[in-house]
């Protein structure tokens, strides 16, 4: 929107033709979606409260979460918003990619938004069924895969990358590239949500990781960068860091909200689109191993949620204290606290790791 009044305004200022620099427009929807945030934050956080959408928190995990209690959940709309609204300003309107990841977005927050308004709402404790979540889920992530792959105008926009290996890539052809597709949107947006468990846990590597893939966005979408650094070039794809800009600004003003004693939780609504949107892009810009490495902690959060079902029925026993895992070290002796910093910790390493693959192929 505001790219397209710049151009306009370009035909008789010239200064305004600095506004189609995509580095400065990414610098500016950071600031806008993070000013948004805390803008709108605490009226959220008020209406939230005066409706009573508040957290029930359950009676077999850590006696210190009991206090959480009515805490207004599903502020996860107040990172959507701010990232619609800023990438709506300050992103290209005619880049296809850029209203694929938005439509995706909103469309997995919608079915977040319907699980916590029942649960919380409705007071029933199974929200939408499981079945139902995964249907809508498939469905947006395999309508997607199915657009992206018509889409493509090189075999290496479908074809999966090996990092640190220069020419090593697989090609997967249309099904396979559908089926990647799919379990890499939905995976993440399930990952993400379970690790939705602490105060300011899943959003802070969500932020990192935002930012980790706009740097590949803008890699993918310059033809010289490309070719220099062994990236296939993805035309329009460098306008997605305008995207993952505007998610890193709004993830740090959720954060001012979210961070211990939380004032307001996320809720499935602020999860499962963010992890939505964050597999979307890392398919896009042909990163989804990367992907799997900076988001090691939302890896791991899975995982121990399976190997705990896994093992439970077919032993009888727990490999944890309390799955995901999170709490597992939390029921050993760790603070809340300590847990969330040193996950941090754990993705900012991981999100370095990611990042050398620029170079390291």
């Amino acid at each position: 929107m505001l790219l397209a009044l710049s151009h306009w305004l370009a035909l008789s200022v010239r200064g305004f033709h600095v506004f189609e620099y995509l580095t400065l427009r990414a610098l500016l929807a950071t600031l806008t979606s993070l000013g948004l945030s805390l803008w709108i934050g605490p009226t959220m956080i008020r209406r939230l409260t005066a409706y009573k959408i508040g957290q029930a928190i359950r009676d077999d995990g850590p006696k210190t979460h009991l206090v959480k209690s009515g805490t207004p959940t599903m502020g996860g709309a107040l990172i959507l918003v701010a990232i619609a609204v800023t990438t709506l300003l300050w992103a290209d309107l005619n880049n296809r990619y850029v209203w694929l990841v938005l439509v995706t977005l909103l469309g997995y927050g919608a079915i977040g938004w319907v699980d916590d308004y029942r649960k919380v709402v409705h007071r029933n404790p199974k929200g939408l069924s499981a079945r139902a979540k995964y249907f809508w889920q498939s469905l947006i992530a395999v309508v997607v895969a199915g657009l992206l792959l018509s889409m493509a105008t090189s075999a290496a926009e479908t074809q999966l990358i090996v990092p640190f290996f220069k020419s090593v890539s697989l090609p997967l052809g249309g099904a396979g590239f559908v089926i990647l597709t799919y379990f890499v949107m939905v995976g993440t947006s399930n990952a993400v949500n379970l690790t939705d468990g602490l105060d300011g846990l899943a959003i802070m590597p969500t932020v990192l990781i935002s930012a980790a893939l706009a740097i590949f966005a803008y890699v993918a979408g310059n033809k010289v960068f490309a070719g220099y650094l062994g990236f296939p070039s993805i035309p329009g794809a460098g306008e997605l860091v305008v995207f993952c800009a505007a998610m890193s600004g709004a993830g740090l003003g959720f954060l001012w909200f979210n961070a211990y004693p939380a004032e307001v939780f996320m809720g499935d609504v602020g999860a499962l689109a963010l992890g939505g949107a964050l597999g979307l892009v890392a398919v896009i810009v042909r990163q989804e191993i990367v992907l799997f490495v900076m988001g090691g902690v939302f890896v791991l959060e899975t995982l121990s949620v399976v190997l705990q079902v896994a093992s439970f029925k077919l032993t009888g026993n727990r490999l944890f204290r309390m799955a995901p895992i999170h709490h597992h070290f939390e029921l050993k002796g760790w603070k809340e606290t300590q847990v969330v910093v040193r996950f941090w910790i754990i993705t900012m390493v991981l999100v370095l790791a990611g990042l050398s693959t620029l170079k390291l192929r």
